[in-house]
């Protein structure tokens, strides 16, 4: 059987891999792990891997993904990563254990929803610790956890932050310790054990691995790392982990040589953009079979370092494959690495295969 392209190969034996360093030494610090899996959406080969690497629960920013995780039976915890809708808070109780909120608002209707299903759905009251992105300012939590205890068949079980996504904040001292602080006055106000303290995604990673993560920081939520090996403050390799666990798999449908400068009067393009172009003179164009619609084409980086990629439309991806080390012809597959983004979209687009690799 010949493989489609484009498609993406994925690599869940090395997943695993990189998914036991990264475990072994969060618990080494004594935290859980929820193992996140959203930018391959949530593929049950990676999730099977993770799970069997040693995660404690599995996350998820989408009820979708969380949906099809429970159909796996892992007999792990679930949680939903996203701000739950209000609209689907039925489908959230029923098919996350644990929510990431950030007003009581949201733990109300919550609340509503699993007192309706005849549940008890568990919470984590988010904490902005200067991201910027979501949780409830420090200097009101203590009133919303409060408010929180009394809410029926819903169990406030926790604190969390989020860094490094919105405003690129990196965690620190400070600010992990900034969330002890948090919790613990959350914990006066409302008589609530809180005892989880989930301390971030991938990123909190390198201040765990310096030793000096507040020892109260008991949980975090680790995809990116895992899944490509990366650290997410420099996208430097990861120490003890593979980079080679995705791959993306184009073919190329048109080779011609062409002046590296578009002839003719310019205006924008097709995504409103104004594009300046390097003069190179002659070169061997490829038109491969991406585009746009399926991935970031800044994102992927090619195997053979002699091709560049060099701009893509909605359809297509197109290269300058002058100076490459391979044999590039009609028909010819080209290989690529993808960035977290790059890897986001392909998962996600139906119009590209998903292959599972074996070693």
């Amino acid at each position: 059987m010949i493989a489609q392209t484009p498609r993406l190969e994925i690599y869940p034996d090395r997943i695993a891999e990189n998914a036991r360093v990264v475990y072994d030494l969060c618990h080494a610090h004594g935290a859980q792990v929820a193992a996140v899996g959203k930018v391959v959406c949530a593929h049950p080969e990676v999730v099977h891997a993770m799970v069997g690497a040693g995660a404690d629960m599995v996350a998820d920013s989408r009820i979708q993904n969380l949906t099809s995780i429970a159909a796996l039976g892992l007999e792990r915890p679930s949680m939903l990563l996203r701000i739950p809708t209000p609209s689907a808070a039925h489908d959230i109780v029923r098919y996350a254990d644990i929510t990431l909120n950030s007003s009581l608002g949201s733990l109300q209707v919550l609340s509503d929803a699993a007192r309706m299903l005849g549940v008890t759905h568990q919470a984590v009251l988010m904490i902005d610790v200067g991201d910027l992105r979501e949780g409830v300012w420090p200097d009101h939590a203590a009133k919303v956890a409060e408010a929180a205890a009394a809410l029926p068949n819903l169990e406030l079980i926790g604190v969390g932050a989020n860094l490094a996504c919105y405003g690129g904040v990196i965690p620190s001292v400070e600010n992990m310790r900034m969330l002890v602080d948090v919790r613990d006055s959350c914990r006066e106000a409302s008589g609530l054990e809180l005892g989880l303290i989930s301390g971030g995604n991938s990123s909190s990673l390198p201040l765990l691995a310096s030793g000096d993560m507040p020892a109260e920081i008991n949980h975090f939520r680790i995809g990116e790392t895992v899944i490509l090996g990366s650290n997410v403050l420099d996208r430097s390799d990861w120490p003890g982990t593979r980079q080679d666990t995705v791959r993306l798999v184009a073919e190329i449908v048109e080779l011609e040589r062409k002046p590296s400068v578009p002839i003719g009067l310019r205006a924008q393009n097709a995504f409103g953009e104004t594009v300046e172009f390097d003069d190179r003179g002659m070169r061997l164009r490829a038109i491969c079979n991406i585009g746009r619609q399926d991935t970031s084409v800044d994102g992927i980086l090619p195997h053979d370092p002699g091709i560049r990629v060099i701009g893509g439309s909605s359809d297509h991806l197109i290269l300058d494959v002058e100076d490459a080390t391979t044999e590039v012809r009609l028909g010819s597959e080209v290989s690529f690495t993808p960035n977290y983004g790059a890897l986001l979209g392909l998962a996600t687009s139906p119009y590209v295969e998903k292959i599972v690799r074996r070693g």
